[in-house]
């Protein structure tokens, strides 16, 4: 891609992302958005490869429909009270159709099928935006109008997220849309607690994020794309791929690993809420996501390929490893014990 270009999208993605999450007016949040949605289109299209432009035509066609929906949201909001404020919105069908248009910002449960697609035919650079940057703000925009949102839409669209990104990441063998099942899992998490504790939300996003970016970062750096080729790339860089087994498992939320953090956190401020119930069956489906980040575990460090068949073996390779890449694989282990002072933010 031209270097030019690319500092264009970019720098139009933070500014996107700066006006979206800086807004109380909701035709400037949905001016961000729509930069937002622009900016990434050349990076999804960017390797030139039929996949790529399904994907970016895909995310397009979602994107502008929620944001027509987000629109509508707040000029119906405006029509009836007047307000255009964000933190304002009290009318009911309002409240329906914003919870409905950030769903599919997201790609919670129902409106979750063109997230795996387009995460598949993007690149991992790309995917590690999708996943981490563009969710930021609209997440932004559920925390600021938390109070007002339909919570019963919510709760219900939360669970089956992480029900449906647990059983459909049990049978994927491409490690783009597995981790595109995750996040819909994560996100799961994430809404569930939103309206009781908004803080929380966000800590947990922030974790997700470096979670995701220290798996993603090390796949770039192993060149993994699939199951098959993981299986063959602890003979590249076997230290990052032992640390890769790691970062799964703490994505799974495995105790002493950061990702047991959130859901601890979560699942206790459920109890205290007097909603044992939800969070009872939160965690078990959690299970289901434990079963698939063991299996890209037992493939990236324990396991050979499961043939008598001869396969290239890959080359060892003598290059560093990034430094970003380290600082992040390592917190994504280790901020478990630092827990006190996260809470210390709440």
């Amino acid at each position: 891609m031209n270097p030019q270009a690319k500092l264009i999208s970019t720098s139009s993605l933070l500014l996107g992302t700066t006006i979206t999450i800086s807004s109380s007016h909701w035709m400037m949040a949905w001016t961000g958005l729509e930069i937002n949605t622009l900016a990434i289109l050349p990076l999804i299209s960017n390797p030139h490869h039929p996949r790529a432009i399904e994907a970016a035509t895909k995310y397009f066609l979602v994107q502008a429909a929620a944001s027509t929906l987000l629109l509508f949201s707040s000029t119906t909001n405006a029509l009836f009270t007047g307000q255009w404020d964000i933190t304002q919105l009290t009318h009911p069908t309002s409240c329906l159709l914003l919870t409905t248009a950030i769903s599919m910002k997201l790609g919670l449960v129902p409106f979750h099928f063109w997230f795996p697609e387009v995460l598949q035919g993007s690149s991992l650079m790309t995917s590690l935006l999708l996943t981490t940057a563009m969710k930021f703000p609209p997440i932004t925009l559920l925390l600021m109008a938390s109070p007002s949102l339909n919570y019963t839409l919510l709760t219900t669209m939360a669970i089956a997220s992480t029900a449906l990104g647990g059983w459909m990441g049990l049978n994927q063998t491409q490690i783009r849309k597995i981790l595109a099942f995750s996040s819909i899992s994560h996100l799961g998490w994430m809404t569930i607690i939103i309206i009781y504790n908004p803080k929380l939300t966000l800590i947990t996003f922030y974790l997700y994020c470096m979670m995701t970016a220290a798996t993603l970062l090390t796949l770039k750096t192993t060149k993994i794309l699939k199951l098959s080729t993981m299986m063959t790339a602890w003979t590249k860089i076997p230290s990052l791929s032992a640390t890769l087994m790691l970062a799964l498992l703490s994505l799974a939320g495995l105790p002493p690993l950061t990702g047991f953090l959130p859901k601890w956190l979560i699942i206790q401020e459920l109890t205290k809420q007097e909603m044992t119930p939800t969070a009872t069956i939160i965690a078990l489906l959690s299970l289901l996501g434990l079963f698939f980040y063991l299996r890209l575990a037992y493939c990236a460090t324990i396991t050979l390929p499961p043939n008598s068949s001869n396969y290239m073996k890959q080359w060892r390779t003598n290059k560093p490893v990034n430094t970003l890449t380290a600082t992040l694989t390592t917190m994504t282990i280790t901020l478990l014990p630092f827990s006190p002072m996260i809470l210390s933010m709440l």
